[in-house]
């Protein structure tokens, strides 16, 4: 028998009941479109993490601090415990092939201009060559300099989405305003820089590190052991080799916390070791989601073979007719294979429409990144077929071994 009669007998076959193959085709139309969906939130998890780490600046290595010690050095006056402040100022000095490094601590506070209040507002305290590194560009004004931190002058720069909420079409360079109970000149609005990752660059406010240590991040400890910071960005020289700064940092460090490399207080990563890291946390994560969306494939598979074996049941009679009139059973096998074959393609497509409409809606209304990904579609789209086949196949088979006389007899 012609392959385009099997399809055509299929197709009648199934739209003589329309609701209960929709109902059959449901399985696999919620699997497929999990697998789409669940890939897509993986996906876009991943780009958001990279995003945000390549969006810190490039040729990066960030020193971390490492609590595993207790007790204060002796040279340099950093503590044995992690990292201080004049520890940026070492690597800047001392280490060759450095570019720049940033330190930043971050805080959030009241701000206020005039009438304009907003409440916990992102305040970040760094240093001269964050511009540089974090690849921003000053709109109007200036950005504070070294001078500026040794004085601890009480200076700002604004985000552009924060100077407009503050000061509107005023121009904000020159300007005061309040953060907690500390007044600030406004010397610098920074171009718009947007999202990166989590991160709204705008909507920030940009303070000397030395005035976030004195005025919003005190510690009582900080004259004997130094302002202690979490991460230290170094930008190096990309003609260098990497290994070898990070050797010379881990040295320096080493020594000025009288600490050994078999157990040192700090940790030094580049980008990729952090991409890398993440990217395998979310690789496991994803390979969790598509298997319990696969789980629904599993389940729409299950349903298709039971309504197909329910369908031979039901038409045992019309198999001895088709039989009676020469049908072989090849022709009875294809003929309902075809027609499982049919329910999962149409419910994969329909389940690849309802993913990749899901994965964009989810993406736009909810608060996770979401990026589809072709091959998905193909595998999702794929996996339906394999069911239809798998699943089909049995109440195939057992339709075309039907003896013509006992299903000609069958009421």
């Amino acid at each position: 028998m012609r392959a385009s009669k099997v399809f055509q007998i299929a197709s009648k076959g199934l739209t003589k009941n329309k609701l209960r193959s929709l109902l059959t085709m449901l399985g696999v139309i919620i699997g497929v479109a999990a697998v789409i969906i669940m890939i897509s939130i993986s996906s876009g998890t991943e780009a958001a993490i990279e995003e945000q780490i390549t969006g810190l600046g490039t040729n990066l290595v960030f020193v971390q601090s490492s609590f595993s010690r207790g007790g204060f050095g002796r040279e340099g006056g950093g503590p044995s415990g992690g990292l201080v402040y004049d520890d940026a100022f070492a690597i800047a000095e001392e280490i060759n092939g450095v570019t720049a490094v940033v330190v930043e601590q971050n805080s959030s506070e009241t701000v206020k201009v005039g009438d304009t209040t907003l409440e916990d507002v992102a305040i970040l305290g760094t240093t001269a060559d964050f511009p540089s590194v974090r690849d921003m560009a000053i709109e109007s004004g200036r950005y504070f300099n070294q001078t500026d931190i040794d004085r601890t002058q009480k200076v700002a720069v604004l985000g552009s989405t924060l100077a407009e909420e503050l000061f509107g079409d005023t121009p904000p360079v020159g300007q005061l305003v309040t953060v907690g109970n500390t007044k600030l000149t406004v010397v610098g609005v920074f171009e718009e820089k947007g999202l990166v990752g989590s991160t709204d660059f705008d909507s920030r406010i940009y303070i000397p590190i030395t005035v976030v240590f004195q005025k919003f991040t005190p510690s009582q400890f900080a004259r004997i052991i130094g302002d202690r910071v979490r991460v230290i960005y170094v930008e190096v020289d990309s003609d260098i080799p990497l290994d070898e700064i990070i050797l010379q940092i881990e040295l320096l460090l080493a020594k000025r916390h009288e600490v050994s490399l078999e157990e040192p207080d700090f940790v030094i990563q580049t980008q990729q070791d952090i991409i890398q890291t993440q990217e395998a946390t979310t690789s496991a994560f994803r390979d969790l989601l598509t298997w319990v969306a696969a789980v629904s494939l599993l389940v729409g598979g299950i349903g298709i073979m039971n309504i197909m074996l329910v369908s031979v049941t039901e038409r045992t009679r019309e198999i001895g007719i088709r039989q009676s009139v020469g049908a072989s059973p090849n022709d009875i096998r294809y003929q309902f294979l075809t027609e499982a074959l049919l329910l999962s393609l149409v419910g994969g497509l329909i389940g690849v429409v309802v993913g990749i409409g899901g994965a964009y809606l989810f993406g736009e209304l909810g608060e996770m990144r979401t990026v589809i990904v072709p091959s998905s579609v193909l595998l999702a789209f794929s996996s339906a077929a394999a069911v239809g086949i798998f699943f089909g196949f049995y109440p195939a088979n057992k339709a075309s071994q039907l003896d013509p006389i006992d299903a000609l007899r069958h009421e």
